[in-house]
């Protein structure tokens, strides 16, 4: 199957923004870009009975009218349509592994966001094998909504290998032509705080530690991509804290999943969470060792 960029569409609003930027997104790798709509009830193909009366003919037009509407916005663009009998969490999780990238859409619920198909976004976030993008359909009334070509803030955790998370954060930086910013948060330790503050020596060896850790796991990347104008940040705040807040001008937010291979069920780690419920840019959360 050649490459291609997923997005599920749903029929709402949120999934629809999100088929937007998916076809961008399409765009500027130069892959084709899959309409997939799933719904356990659709009736085997093909049919050929009157539309009144055709199980199928909903789950068609919204596929058919998403293609018109972003083959009209990007006529170069090759756009597919896929219509399947199953589950949606199931069928997303399918197409994420036959995917670039998988994209769906957010839904904001105050005070905390709850994304495209509630617990089943969430599951499929948690379980596909590569990179899932959430695009929120709108900023909220009272605030600008987000620079859709601002730079894309990476979150790295400094732990253990980040190749995948890096690779995809540095791509898209380059296929977007905008700066890329590295973002490591250090929570401060319990004995570097003192009745007066926090202990500066303390909090400077940190920094200086983290700062090399970052360095060292940018180095081969900014060899690869040249092109690429990137900074790094350390944050000494919590891991979660520090993505979010460096997320709030960005275009993008990258951030890591572990793929935890003997875990009785796969799970989001606090930082994912965060970016997800908080983050008001689009979000992709990568899988990695």
């Amino acid at each position: 199957m050649q490459p291609v960029v997923t997005v599920g569409l749903d029929g709402s609003p949120e999934s629809l923004a999100a088929a937007h930027w998916a076809a961008d997104e399409a765009e500027r790798r130069k892959l084709t870009l899959r309409l997939l709509h799933a719904w356990p009830m659709l009736a085997p193909e093909p049919t050929r009975i009157p539309s009144e009366i055709d199980q199928n003919y909903w789950a068609r037009r919204l596929v058919h009218t998403a293609r018109a509407e972003l083959q009209a916005a990007h006529p170069g663009l090759s756009v597919v349509g896929n219509l399947v009998p199953d589950d949606a969490g199931h069928a997303l999780v399918q197409a994420a592994s036959e995917s670039e990238m998988l994209v769906i859409g957010s839904r904001g619920l105050e005070p905390v966001e709850s994304y495209f198909l509630g617990d089943i976004g969430m599951a499929v976030v948690a379980r596909a094998e590569r990179p899932v993008v959430l695009v929120r359909a709108e900023a909220r009334p009272q605030e600008p909504p987000p620079t859709p070509t601002g730079s894309v803030v990476v979150g790295l955790g400094l732990q253990g290998p980040c190749d995948d998370l890096l690779a995809f954060a540095f791509a898209t930086a380059a296929a977007r032509g905008v700066p890329l910013r590295a973002v490591h948060g250090h929570s401060v330790p319990l004995h570097a705080h003192l009745p007066w503050g926090v202990d500066h020596d303390i909090t400077e060896e940190i920094r200086q530690e983290a700062g090399k850790q970052l360095s060292k796991a940018l180095q081969p990347w900014r060899e690869k991509f040249p092109r690429v104008e990137v900074t790094d940040t350390i944050d000494l705040d919590s891991p979660a804290k520090a993505v979010v807040r460096a997320a709030d001008s960005a275009g993008l937010l990258v951030v890591g999943r572990r793929e935890h291979r003997h875990a009785p069920a796969p799970r989001l780690g606090p930082v994912a969470q965060a970016a997800i419920h908080h983050a008001r840019c689009p979000v992709a959360v990568v899988p990695h060792d």
